[in-house]
């Protein structure tokens, strides 16, 4: 064992560690001024999913259409079974600062049924393969969530109850818990965000490459590098920043669920749609990212579980037994990712 990528792969992690850290402080604080979900939904989910994103970009580019759509795919079901459930674990039990009981997610009501769609959506297109025009409904389906996501933030912002009391010239004064006490708060929130997501881009990459050839020093299969590693390496960022909000209490699980729900959803949409223009500029704008044995088993399986992932979060609340079902989930998962059939091959 080469002790030298050991050492490589831990400094990575550490980098990683601290640039989540540091999105998720000021993810916390927008959240302030903009609400969790909107925050989780759009902003904190594209910071996360940006080293995928350029994943997906390359190897569509160069022709692996199949992986370039099975790092999303692998993604949806990693996220919605072992990340949403380490989520959960955490934020139930003494790992948190301020443990729930339980966690609402009633009001998660539009992401849950726009995950759904878009799986669904996804998952019918890809019957005769993805070509341009579904690269355009695909964007389009990730610019209608934001819009949503604005509106549906704009109008809770109206009806939001005042949540700061404080006297004023002799008056009861309230502000609003979408407002942050000043713009140096602001100032910091969006550097911190900036910062961390900067940080998040850099270190992904190494520490995937480290962690890839740190496991080829130990001996481990090919399979299992690609099947449970290199998935769980592409979503260390967003595991990482998700556990330490879900640590937060109940507004830091807000905005990790958000992050969840609407990661996925930019997985079923954004990502795919970069997927095809990324292949379109390989083979050119009419090229089709045709269908296979191998792609079209993924995506039953990432359909399949993200579906079965949501029935739970249909209730109004979630609890640590949806986070063992979640476990059990992702473990049927990887023994189905077993008998994946056929071979990627470049295009």
């Amino acid at each position: 064992m080469n002790i030298e990528n050991f050492f490589l792969m831990l400094g990575w992690l550490g980098e990683l560690i601290f640039a989540s850290w540091v999105l998720s402080y000021g993810a916390e604080h927008l959240s302030m001024r903009f609400g969790a979900k909107f925050v989780g939904r759009t902003l904190l989910s594209v910071a996360t999913t940006l080293p995928e994103i350029a994943i997906v970009m390359y190897a569509a580019s160069v022709g692996l259409y199949e992986v370039a759509i099975g790092a999303g795919l692998g993604s949806n079901v990693l996220m919605m079974t072992l990340g949403l459930a380490l989520m959960l674990l955490i934020a139930t039990t003494k790992l948190s600062k301020a443990p729930l009981t339980r966690i609402d997610v009633s009001t998660f009501k539009v992401d849950k049924i726009f995950l759904l769609v878009s799986a669904l959506i996804s998952a019918i297109l890809l019957v005769d393969g993805y070509n341009f025009i579904d690269g355009f409904i695909f964007i389009g389906m990730f610019v209608g969530y934001v819009l949503i996501a604005y509106v549906e933030m704009k109008r809770e912002q109206k009806i939001s109850r005042p949540t700061v009391m404080h006297v004023a010239d002799n008056q009861s004064v309230s502000s609003s818990e979408y407002t942050l006490s000043n713009r140096n708060d602001m100032a910091k929130a969006i550097l911190a965000f900036i910062v961390g997501t900067i940080g998040i881009v850099i270190g992904a990459g190494p520490f995937i490459h480290s962690l890839q050839t740190f496991s080829e020093d130990i001996g481990v299969s090919t399979i299992v590098l690609a099947v449970i590693i290199s998935p769980i390496a592409g979503e260390m960022p967003e595991k990482i920043s998700m556990m330490i909000l879900a640590r937060k209490g109940a507004a830091g699980a807000a905005i990790a669920i958000a992050n969840v729900l609407g990661s996925k959803i930019l997985n079923n949409s954004l990502l795919l749609g970069v997927a095809v223009i990324a292949a379109m500029y390989h083979g050119g704008f009419f090229t089709t990212i045709h269908n296979s044995e191998l792609l079209w088993f993924q995506m039953i399986l990432a359909t399949t579980i993200t579906v079965v992932a949501l029935i739970p979060l249909f209730r109004h609340y979630i609890g640590i037994k949806v986070g063992i079902f979640l476990i059990a989930l992702y473990i049927l998962s990887i023994i189905v990712q077993f008998f994946a059939p056929g071979e990627i091959k470049p295009h």
